[in-house]
């Protein structure tokens, strides 16, 4: 009996140490924290978020915080860039760290894009650079996106390479062939241009906004120039922002045949604000400028220009000169061809 309740009293005694190690630190950690002006509910927030944090070591908190600090994330932001991601504290400096680091420098143009990278998405020093960054790199060089766009890509979206490239991005390779952006060098065009397109759901939002230009009479072409050169319409939300913009225009007095010229020939009049873009250009066409509404279905470019640089200043200059023109030879050049063309002298600027 005396040895059995040895055995009992031997095993409650390591129990008790492996909870006093435990504890210790993640007292540990707890002070590292505090020390780096977490507050109590900050740090039970990352507690609950990372569940290796409450038992990872503070001196390597230390260290990798450090670390950070050494590539050149200001210490002001390092408290954000770990609330988003706790497990950078416990992530081995050497072995994940460092990698992905250097990794990333080879893609940065400037000394301070991997740090701005990083503070955009510190999630991005979790993932493995065999597993995650080469094959990632592989599959956007293969779409046709060169070294210099690649590097752009990345850096500019570090949370790309968070999404799987089987569930992911394939299928949103293949929603874009679906539209005949098929060729070599389109589907690459498209994400260099608008990085953040990948990151969206084809069901949730790149089909339905699809669907709606359709609707509104856009052909396989139009939609294919819509895509390729102004993807940021595909990405915003067809009932908050595309569906009263095209209210808007109709209050306006634009017939749908028209509405169908507009959007082709300046797809962002879908995503401009009503408020603050397109009704102040429409009160000063027709209130200042004396021009029926129709014109801007020959120009769509109308949209474009800026209202104080470019539409005041072009129509002031008119006025001054007693020059009567269509709205189409208005702004269908740049403002120096503007001044030569209608003989402006540079002066008059």
């Amino acid at each position: 009996m005396g040895s059995g309740g040895n055995f009992g009293w031997t095993g409650d005694s390591s129990q008790q140490g492996t909870m006093e190690r435990s504890s210790d630190k993640k007292i540990s950690m707890i002070a590292f924290l505090r020390e780096k002006e977490f507050d109590d509910e900050s740090i039970q927030g990352m507690l609950r978020r990372c569940k290796w944090l409450e038992v990872a070591d503070g001196e390597r908190a230390c260290e990798n915080w450090n670390y950070l600090k050494s590539i050149g994330i200001r210490e002001r932001k390092l408290p954000c860039v770990v609330s988003k991601c706790p497990k950078i504290l416990t992530l081995g400096l050497n072995e994940k760290l460092v990698p992905m680091v250097q990794c990333l420098a080879t893609l940065g143009t400037k000394p301070g894009d991997v740090a701005l990278a990083i503070t955009k998405f510190p999630h991005i020093l979790s993932h493995s650079v065999e597993e995650k960054l080469c094959p990632l790199l592989a599959f956007f060089q293969a779409l046709g996106v060169s070294e210099k766009q690649l590097r752009r890509l990345l850096l500019l979206n570090p949370r790309l390479i968070s999404y799987s490239i089987q569930t992911k991005f394939s299928q949103i390779v293949d929603f874009f062939a679906s539209l005949g952006l098929n060729k070599e060098g389109m589907i690459g065009k498209i994400l260099v241009k608008n990085p953040f397109i990948m990151g969206y759901s084809v069901e949730k939002r790149l089909q339905p906004t699809t669907e709606f230009l359709k609707s509104i009479g856009l052909n396989e072409f139009d939609l294919q120039r819509v895509v390729l050169n102004f993807p940021e319409v595909l990405c915003r939300d067809v009932n908050k922002v595309l569906r009263p913009n095209l209210a808007f225009l109709k209050r306006c007095g634009f017939y749908d045949e028209q509405i169908v010229v507009l959007v082709a020939g300046y797809p962002p009049v879908l995503i401009k604000s009503v408020k603050n873009s397109l009704e102040p250009r429409i009160r000063f066409l027709v209130e200042e400028m004396g021009r029926e509404i129709s014109e801007i279905a020959d120009c769509p470019e109308f949209f474009r220009h800026g209202l104080k640089k470019s539409l005041e200043f072009r129509q002031k200059l008119l006025k001054q000169k007693n020059i009567c023109c269509s709205l189409s030879e208005m702004l269908k050049c740049s403002q120096k061809k503007f001044i030569a063309r209608f003989g402006l002298i540079a002066g008059s600027l």
